[in-house]
């Protein structure tokens, strides 16, 4: 009897010990700092205080505070200020809501990417075609750093917040068009090249910066190389210039036609004369004016203003 005091008496001092150890643990995690939300983080970096007024001012407070996962391409206050003179706003209370939405969700992705996970190619942003649920894309190039659609560069990477990840960006990312792309896209600088020759009676960078809507089968610079070798051409100078314009006007056609829209056997009357074919079979191709057969190799790359698919051939009319 007298022996089992004691030993009762060590259980309850070890019990107690351990309840109190218990309480100091979660008195640590009660201490620990949380993780900062998007805008959060944000608002604590004093060179985006105008992205924070920029995204107050749209309502999207409460979607980049949201729980989830987010890439945020952040402008700086430099970026913001460019922005606004080149557009001809003197503040951000001069710019419409609407745009400024858009573009500020052109800058968002639904995904968390590290620098690491960043790689050359497009992107879907939260920035939608017009009234639909088409995602604008944003193209990535990875040469040299990290560059958006040719024009805006990462200057600062992986601030981590609790709900994505941060990176900063020396220049707003304005709304694409058409050529945005194209500029953007080095796989397109021949065809930038056809487009922009001079002495062609369409002003093309002008036209395809339109409001259109227009859908592009624009060809690669292998599909150019290609089309060379075919003709027998030592470079596209040697194409007389309105055979140039009738090819180039008839890789273009009116509307903002996905490729979930394209349909077996459906015909494509394009902005110059004639037609041609889309098949589905095998893929998404195109037989021409010509009977040649073109793969679509590349869909919806979507601008403001229309949408891009890439093919690996130059398409050609009927002789």
């Amino acid at each position: 009897m007298f022996n089992r005091i004691p030993l009762l008496m060590m259980l309850f001092l070890a019990t107690s010990i351990a309840f109190v150890s218990c309480d100091k643990d979660d008195d640590d995690d009660d201490n620990t700092p949380k993780a900062l939300n998007l805008v959060e983080l944000a608002q604590s970096d004093t060179s985006l205080t105008s992205l924070v007024a920029a995204v107050t001012k749209a309502g999207l407070v409460d979607e980049l505070t949201a729980e989830g996962t987010f890439t945020v391409f952040a402008p700086t206050n430099a970026a913001f200020a460019a922005f606004l003179s080149a557009n001809g706003f003197a503040t951000l209370d001069d710019v419409p809501t609407a745009l400024l939405t858009q573009v500020l969700l052109n800058h968002v992705i639904a995904q968390e990417l590290p620098s690491t996970a960043l790689t050359t190619g497009y992107l879907s942003t939260l920035a939608t075609y017009g009234t639909t649920t088409s995602a604008l894309k944003l193209y990535v190039s990875t040469t040299g750093g990290v560059t958006l659609n040719g024009g805006s560069t990462v200057t600062a990477a992986n601030l981590e917040a609790s709900n994505g990840v941060v990176h900063k960006v020396n220049a707003v990312i304005g709304l694409p068009v058409i050529p945005t792309f194209a500029l953007a896209d080095p796989n397109f600088s021949t065809l930038v090249a056809a487009l922009t020759r001079p002495g062609l009676t369409t002003n093309y960078p002008t036209v395809l910066s339109g409001t259109g809507p227009f859908t592009v089968f624009a060809p690669t610079n292998a599909a150019f190389d290609s089309l060379l070798v075919e003709l027998g051409a030592t470079s596209l100078d040697s194409i007389p210039t309105s055979t140039l314009e009738a090819v180039l006007n008839y890789h273009v056609a009116n509307g903002n036609v996905l490729a979930g829209s394209l349909t077996e056997g459906q015909i494509v009357t394009p902005l110059a004369s004639g037609t041609f074919t889309i098949g589905l079979t095998g893929g998404a191709k195109i037989t021409d004016g010509s009977g040649r057969v073109t793969n679509i190799v590349a869909t919806d790359v979507q601008a403001t203003n229309g949408v891009i698919h890439a093919i690996d051939k130059v398409l050609l009319p009927a002789p």
